[in-house]
């Protein structure tokens, strides 16, 4: 089959590429150091009353939807999740403003949380697993497109 210049990546296909790794790798980062000691994490969550359950669900969700946008698989439904845990993140355990040092975590958490929430509406672009599945499966359901 040959190659036509429609079908290259264009070099904001490469730039959004860029940025789904550069915004994945926090969260991919985090989520392997959180299970590599998980002894130690599981004592700092539950010393901010949270349980363990929900210690394995972060991580989960920072592995799981940070592998999703880096690899651009169902990663309009990976952005909105970590938007929304920036979110939550940022208004639940940055909340002292008058400190230097949580005021940039809480702006750090808010900017993330755009990057994804604009990353939801644009999409992954043409070189992701949800592009392909677009280009080379037939009949996907009207539902599974507007996901991908």
């Amino acid at each position: 089959m040959m190659e036509n210049a429609s079908s290259r990546p264009r070099l904001a296909d490469l730039i959004l590429l860029l940025g789904r790794l550069l915004l994945s790798l926090i969260f991919l980062h985090e989520g392997a150091s959180l299970i590599a000691d998980i002894t130690a994490t599981l004592a700092t969550f539950e010393k901010l009353g949270l349980p363990a359950l929900v210690t394995f669900g972060v991580i989960a969700l920072q592995l799981g939807a940070g592998l999703s946008i880096a690899t651009g698989f169902l990663s309009r439904l990976g952005a909105v999740a970590l938007g929304l845990f920036c979110l939550a993140t940022a208004f639940l355990f940055h909340t002292n403003l008058a400190s230097q040092n949580e005021l940039l975590h809480f702006e750090k958490d808010l900017a993330i949380a755009g990057g994804m929430f604009v990353l939801a509406v644009s999409g992954a672009g043409s070189v992701s697993i949800d592009s392909l599945v677009k280009r080379r499966v037939k009949g996907v359901h009207p539902w599974l497109r507007a996901v991908l």
